[in-house]
C-alpha cells in the first residue's frame, strides 16, 4: 500500500500532501514527524474519495491489513482547508458481536453494550440514512437497549447488522465521500469560501480503547483561551476511570488543571498532563499555530489523536498571532496577514455575546457593526431628551434625513425600515461608530403612533427595550449580554505592523471635532472628508439657514450667513487643532437647500412664526423650493454657481480657521472640495470666488497662506472629462457613492429593497453600494484617473465613499494607483491592515 499514494499509511516521508490529502492528514503526518504518540493512520487522497463516488472501492484488505485485527476504527474527513468541514466522523468501525463479546470481559458488560448500542445507531443513521424514529421505540440502554436496538435495524432493512469489518467501513467510506459530492454539502463549503470543486480527503485510524487499571479517558487541550488568546490551559477531560460507568452517561467529566472545585487531570495523571502540555507547546513551536490537542489517556500512557487550529474569536486571533510574532515562531508580516481585517469589527465595537441566547425579532440590513441595547424613541427629539436623563435609547425612523443627526448623536443604536448599505442612516452610522440596521422592512413602522410590530405579531412602543446587532443585521427582543470592546497592546501593535507595511494611504471621513478624534485615536492619516451640511443642523444655526433660503437678495443672504460665519469658523479651528497638522479635506456644502425647510404643517407654522412671515409665504416657498428629483438637482457645485454666498462664507471660515490654528503650531494646508462636479466651467466659477476669499483674508490678517482647491468626482461625466477639470485643481477625490448610484440608475435609499433578490439570482455579484463594481463603476475610475494624471500629473488620487474602508474595493484602488483611500474613522484600523496584506502580498508576489 505505501507504493498506492491514494491510500496510504501516514509516515514521516509518505507522500502526503494538504492540497491531495487534505489539512488534517497532511498535521497527522507533521504530529508523526515529531515523534508524537499518533496511532497508526491510514490517508485517502481527494482522488480516491471521487473514486469511491464513481463506485471503486479502494484496496479494502489492504487498509485493514495495517491494522490489529481486533483493533475498533474511526474515520474522519480531511478537507484542504478545515473551515470548509466535512461529513461527521465515524468511530467504533469493526464493533460486532464476537468484539462485543471480547469488550465485556474486558470492561464489563454493560459498557460493552453501551459502546455496541451507540455505534449501531449512529451507523443506522448516518451511514445506513435510517430516519433516527426508528429507535424511538429502544428505552432501555445496555444489554436490553442494545437488543431492541439490533432487531429494530433489522426490522427497517430487512436484513441483519452487518458484521464484518470491512462491509462496515465500505458503507462508512460510500457514504462520507457521497455526503461530499452532494449538493447541500458543496453550497455550504462555497458559502465558506471553497471552490466548488474542492476535493475532501479521509482517515482511517485506529481507535485507543481506553481499558486498564491506570487513569483512562479523552479530552482536548489547548494553551490559550479561544475567547481571548491570552495564554490559560483550557480545553475538557473526560475520566473513564473515575467514573461510575467506563462508557456510560456517567463519565466524570474533570478540570486540566488543579482547582479547588474539583479534581483534576493534573491530579489524578500529573505525569500524562505534563506530556500533553509538552506535546501542545512543542506542536506550537513546530506548526507554528496555537494547536488544540485531541488525545486519549490508556493506563496513564498519552496518545494523540489529531490536533486542530485552536477555534478563536476575532480578538483572539489578534492576540495570538501577535504573541506567535513576538515569540520569534512567525514574522510580524505573516501575524499581520493571519488576521482577516473585516475581523476586526469585533475588536473595535461591543458585539452580543456569542453564548447567549437570542431572542431574534427580524432581520435588516447590517449597516453599521457593533451591538447596543436600550429603550426604543422614535424622533430625534425624544432621543435628545433620553441621553439628557442618561438613558440609553435605540432611534426608530422609517428613514433618516439630516434632521435627524442629532438625534443619531444621542442615540446608542439607529433602525431604520428603508435604506441600503449607504443610505443616510448607514453613512452617518457607520462615521458615528452607531450599531445600525436599515432595510428592516418585514417589521411595520407606525411612527406617527410610535409603534413598531415585529413579523410574529409582537408589539412595541416607546420605552420597550430592543437591542440592535449591527454586525448580523439582527433585532433581538430583550437586552442579551454584551462583550465590550478591545482594542488591547496587541491590537495595537499588530496595526504598528500593518503601518509598515502597507503602500497607500488612509485617511478618515469626518464630519465633527468628536469624529475627528477618532480618527485620531485610530491613527488615520487625515480627514479625506468632512461633510460641512451637517454642522448646520444644530438647532441655534438651522434657524439662520432657514432665513437665509427667505432672503431675497444676494446681499440679504451675505448678511444672514454673516451671523454663521464665527460658528463655522470655530468647526474648523477645532478640526485642525485635533488633526494638529495633518490634511483636513473639506467638501462645500453638498445638500439640496429644501432639506433645511419644515415639510408639516406644524413646523412650517412655527417657522413662520419664527421669521415673522404669513404662514402662506412659507408655504410658497416650500413648494416653490420642491423638486422632483433632488439629489439630481439644485445640489453642490450647483449651489456653488448659483446661490455663492454659501460657498464665500464656508471659504472665508476656512481660511480665517487656517490662520487661526496655524498660530499654535506647524502651518495648516486646507483642502477645499467642490462637489457633485461635471463640467470644467464650474470649477473656474468656483475656484474664482474662492481664490478671491483667499486673498482678502490673507490681506486682511496681513499673513499669507496655502490651501489646496479640488473637485469630488462623483458624477460619470465628471470621470469622461477629467482631462478637463484636472488642470483646475490640487486633487480628484471620488465620491463612489453617488458615482454608484448615477452609474447604475439606482436609488441608494431604495435598493435595499430588492438588493437581496438581486445578489441571490446573480444579476450583481455583490450590493455595489457595499463591494465596489470594478467592472462598471471601476472603469469610470480608471478613466477618471487615467485622463487626469495625464493632464496634471502631480494631481492627488482618492476614493472617498465608504468603499473606501472594504477590502476588496481598496485592492482595487491601489492597483489603479490612487494615493489614498478615505472611509469612516471605525473602519480605518480595517483599512489600514487590508492595506497591508495587499502590499505584503504584493512583495511576494501573490
Amino acid at each position: 500500500m505505501q507504493n498506492n499514494p491514494d491510500t496510504t499509511l501516514i509516515t514521516a516521508d509518505a507522500p502526503v500532501a494538504a492540497n491531495t490529502h487534505g489539512g488534517r492528514a497532511k498535521c497527522l503526518q507533521r504530529l508523526v514527524r515529531l515523534d508524537l504518540p499518533v496511532p497508526r493512520t491510514v490517508a485517502l487522497s481527494f482522488d480516491a474519495v471521487h473514486e469511491i463516488v464513481e463506485g471503486r472501492m479502494p484496496d479494502l484488505a489492504a487498509i485493514l491489513g495495517q491494522f490489529d485485527p481486533t483493533s475498533l476504527l474511526c474515520v474522519r474527513p480531511s478537507s484542504e482547508d478545515p473551515d470548509w468541514g466535512g461529513p461527521g466522523a465515524v468511530l467504533n468501525i469493526g464493533m460486532n458481536d464476537a468484539r462485543y463479546v471480547d469488550l465485556s470481559d474486558a470492561m464489563g458488560v454493560e459498557a460493552a453494550a453501551a459502546l455496541y448500542l451507540r455505534f449501531v445507531q449512529s451507523y443506522a443513521i448516518h451511514v445506513a440514512r435510517l430516519d433516527p424514529d426508528v429507535f424511538d421505540d429502544v428505552e432501555a440502554d445496555g444489554r436490553e437497549g442494545l437488543k431492541q436496538s439490533l432487531r429494530a435495524y433489522e426490522d427497517e432493512t430487512d436484513e441483519s447488522f452487518p458484521q464484518d469489518p470491512g462491509e462496515q467501513l465500505s458503507a462508512v467510506l460510500r457514504s462520507m465521500a457521497r455526503a461530499w459530492e452532494g449538493t447541500s454539502a458543496r453550497l455550504l463549503r462555497q458559502a465558506k469560501g471553497a471552490p466548488a470543486d474542492a476535493g475532501l480527503g479521509l482517515v482511517v485510524q485506529e481507535m485507543i480503547p481506553g481499558l486498564g487499571q491506570g487513569e483512562c479517558g479523552s479530552g482536548v487541550l489547548q494553551l490559550v483561551d479561544p475567547a481571548t488568546g491570552r495564554p490559560q490551559i483550557t480545553g475538557r477531560y473526560l475520566s473513564q476511570s473515575q467514573g461510575r460507568d467506563a462508557l456510560g452517561e456517567d463519565v466524570a467529566a474533570l478540570y486540566l488543571e488543579k482547582d479547588t472545585r474539583g479534581p483534576s487531570l493534573e491530579d489524578v495523571a500529573p505525569e500524562a498532563f505534563v506530556a500533553i502540555k509538552d506535546h501542545a507547546a512543542l506542536m506550537r513551536e513546530k506548526l507554528r499555530e496555537e494547536m488544540q490537542v485531541e488525545f486519549v489517556i490508556e493506563n496513564g500512557r498519552v496518545h494523540i489523536l489529531d490536533g486542530v487550529r485552536v477555534p478563536r474569536s476575532a480578538r483572539a486571533g489578534v492576540r495570538i498571532a501577535v504573541r506567535l510574532a513576538e515569540d520569534g515562531i512567525i514574522p510580524p508580516q505573516e501575524a499581520v496577514m493571519r488576521v482577516d481585517p473585516h475581523s476586526l469589527n469585533e475588536l473595535l465595537h461591543r458585539q452580543v455575546h456569542p453564548k447567549t441566547e437570542r431572542d431574534v425579532l427580524t432581520t435588516g440590513i447590517a449597516a453599521s457593526p457593533g451591538a447596543a441595547s436600550g429603550r426604543i424613541v422614535f424622533t430625534a427629539a425624544e432621543a435628545q431628551a433620553s441621553a439628557a436623563r442618561g438613558e440609553p435609547c435605540i432611534l426608530v425612523r422609517r428613514e433618516t434625513s439630516p434632521e435627524d443627526v442629532r438625534g443619531m448623536h444621542a442615540a446608542v443604536a439607529v433602525l431604520t425600515e428603508k435604506g441600503g448599505m449607504t443610505s443616510h442612516a448607514a453613512v452617518i452610522g457607520r462615521g458615528l461608530g452607531l450599531p445600525c440596521i436599515v432595510g428592516a422592512s418585514e417589521m411595520r413602522f407606525q411612527t406617527k403612533k410610535k409603534l413598531l410590530t415585529a413579523p410574529d405579531g409582537r408589539i412595541f412602543k416607546t420605552g420597550d427595550i430592543l437591542t440592535i446587532d449591527g454586525s448580523s443585521g439582527q433585532v433581538l427582543a430583550g437586552e442579551p449580554e454584551m462583550l465590550e470592546a478591545a482594542l488591547d497592546d496587541c491590537f495595537q501593535t499588530l496595526m504598528g505592523w500593518a503601518d509598515a507595511e502597507r503602500d497607500i494611504g488612509i485617511r478618515a471621513n469626518a464630519d465633527t471635532p468628536a469624529d475627528a478624534q477618532t480618527a485620531r485615536n485610530f491613527d488615520a492619516q487625515g480627514i479625506g472628508l468632512c461633510r460641512t451640511e451637517h454642522m448646520f443642523f444644530d438647532p441655534g444655526r438651522l434657524i439662520v439657514m432657514r432665513e437665509m433660503i427667505f432672503a431675497q437678495t444676494s446681499k440679504g443672504r451675505a448678511a444672514v450667513l454673516e451671523r454663521l460665519l464665527p460658528m463655522q469658523r470655530e468647526d474648523f479651528v477645532q478640526l485642525f487643532r485635533i488633526m494638529k497638522g495633518q490634511p483636513v479635506c473639506i467638501r462645500l456644502f453638498d445638500p439640496p437647500l429644501h432639506e433645511f425647510l419644515p415639510t408639516t404643517r406644524t413646523g412650517q407654522r412655527e417657522l413662520a412664526e419664527a421669521l415673522d412671515l404669513p404662514v402662506s409665504d412659507v408655504e410658497r416657498r416650500v413648494d416653490a423650493m420642491s423638486e422632483y428629483n433632488p439629489m439630481l438637482g439644485l445640489r453642490g457645485v450647483r449651489l456653488g454657481v448659483t446661490v455663492p454666498e454659501i460657498y464665500d462664507m464656508q471659504a472665508r471660515a476656512i481660511f480665517e480657521a487656517t490662520l487661526e490654528a496655524s498660530k499654535e503650531g506647524a502651518p495648516v494646508v486646507p483642502e477645499i472640495m467642490i462637489p457633485l462636479v461635471s463640467a470644467k466651467r464650474e470649477v473656474e466659477l468656483v475656484k474664482a470666488r474662492i481664490d478671491s476669499v483667499a486673498a482678502s483674508v490673507a490681506s486682511e490678517g496681513g499673513q499669507e497662506f496655502d490651501y489646496r482647491l479640488g473637485v469630488m468626482v462623483e458624477t460619470p461625466r465628471a470621470c469622461l472629462r477629467a482631462d478637463e477639470i484636472a488642470p483646475h485643481t490640487a486633487f480628484l477625490s471620488f465620491g463612489t457613492n453617488d458615482l454608484t448610484q448615477m452609474a447604475y440608475g439606482l436609488s441608494r435609499d431604495d435598493a435595499g429593497r430588492f438588493m437581496s433578490a438581486y445578489v441571490r439570482q446573480g444579476v450583481f455579484i455583490e450590493d455595489p453600494f457595499h463591494v465596489l463594481d470594478v467592472d462598471g463603476v471601476g472603469e469610470l475610475l480608471q478613466l477618471g484617473a487615467e485622463r487626469g494624471r495625464r493632464a496634471q500629473p502631480e494631481v492627488t488620487l482618492s476614493v472617498c465613499g465608504e468603499h473606501g474602508g472594504n477590502p476588496e474595493s481598496i485592492a482595487f484602488c491601489r492597483d489603479a494607483g490612487f494615493d489614498y483611500v478615505s472611509c469612516s474613522p471605525f473602519r480605518v484600523p480595517v483599512a489600514r491592515l487590508a492595506a497591508a496584506q495587499l502590499a505584503i502580498s504584493s512583495k511576494l508576489g501573490g
